[in-house]
């Protein structure tokens, strides 16, 4: 995500250092060739930036079965203890709402942890997507200033 950021700044910082050409109303002349080639360089970067942003949603989906499965393994030892101390038959009543209290708690921390995790997720995603977003309307804009130049050069020629 940084090296498109910085191509992008560098597109940015061309476009600004362009020389005004005179008697065209403040258009600009720039190396096409050279924002090409910046452009190109932003085009292979995105899939990387896009694997990211699957490396998010595949990460996502490991703190949930992460989350589930340790939710599964307290359960599991809530109810292991729970048979051991119905077997006290002095303690059977206090047992079943031990156990039942540790489920519950178990329950509530499952469930707890996957919506922490999706929260992060979702939080993770925003974030990347509104970066590529950004990233985008960047990229179309500097296209825009490329055509218009490109344009604006043409006509004057003719």
């Amino acid at each position: 995500m940084k090296r498109v950021e910085e191509l992008l700044r560098e597109i940015q910082e061309i476009m600004e250092d362009a020389k005004a050409v005179p008697l065209t109303g403040g258009k600009s002349l720039v190396d096409t060739e050279q924002i090409i080639d910046i452009i190109e360089e932003i085009q292979d970067s995105m899939p990387s930036e896009v694997r990211q942003a699957k490396n998010i949603v595949s990460d996502r989906g490991q703190i949930i079965t992460e989350a589930k499965k340790e939710a599964e393994d307290i359960i599991r030892a809530a109810e292991e203890k729970k048979k051991k101390m119905v077997e006290q038959s002095e303690i059977v009543r206090e047992a079943h709402e031990r156990a039942n209290e540790i489920i519950n708690t178990a329950k509530a921390q499952s469930s707890q942890m996957r919506k922490s995790a999706a929260d992060f997720v979702e939080d993770v995603m925003k974030q990347t997507d509104e970066a590529i977003t950004t990233q985008l309307t960047e990229l179309r804009k500097t296209r825009q200033n490329i055509k218009m130049a490109n344009k604006t050069g043409t006509g004057a020629n003719m």
